[in-house]
């Protein structure tokens, strides 16, 4: 078996245990008798239980990274793609802290560690995103002199609702709310 092959396991393991049991209630240990694999190996991947556990938030953090991907990588008008983007991106997180279970609670309560790891991936979001204002602006869809200032706006705004968004404060009504949404994001509030 190969070394990443091994690699992906044992993030795979520490995944549902994390998820069944909570990161703090998981040893490398546990981590290593269910993955079938010896300490030994175990700790030639990762140094503490801290490094395999942000090894699992960079695992979840690349399978939304190739969702926008695919999303950024349509051929449709700019804005259905911005628009797409916004609701793939919410729903993918959602989907990721579901899966992880209990592994939510560590998540929003280890948040300053979490937007650590999540730093290298919040810069190629903004690049995404930029692209996406940068080709609504050449096609005269956007109207938006600093597409960086814009791409950065809209990251945060859509940082600030996952919390809601993930626990179903918010997401079923702003599903079932979609047009008024991108409408006031297009549009703005202010009356004409």
């Amino acid at each position: 078996m190969s070394g990443s092959k091994t690699k992906e396991i044992l993030v795979d393991v520490a995944r549902k245990l994390f998820a069944e049991f909570g990161k703090n209630n998981i040893t490398m240990h546990d981590i290593a008798t269910v993955s079938k694999k010896g300490r030994r190996t175990l700790y030639t991947y990762f140094k503490s239980k801290n490094d395999i556990y942000f090894a699992v938030i960079e695992n979840e953090l690349t399978i939304l990274l190739k969702k926008l991907q695919t999303v950024a990588n349509k051929n449709i008008p700019p804005d259905e793609k911005l628009s797409e983007y916004i609701f793939v991106r919410q729903n993918a997180i959602k989907e990721s802290v579901k899966r992880n279970g209990s592994l939510r609670s560590d998540f929003f309560k280890d948040i300053y560690e979490v937007q650590r790891a999540r730093r290298r991936i919040d810069i190629i979001e903004q690049e995404i995103i930029k692209n996406i204002l940068d080709s609504g602006v050449e096609q005269g869809v956007f109207d938006i002199e600093d597409t960086k200032m814009g791409s950065m706006l809209i990251l945060y705004s859509l940082k600030g609702i996952e919390t809601p968004y993930t626990r179903e404060r918010i997401s079923e009504y702003m599903d079932e709310r979609r047009p008024q949404i991108i409408k006031a994001l297009f549009e703005g509030i202010r009356k004409k």
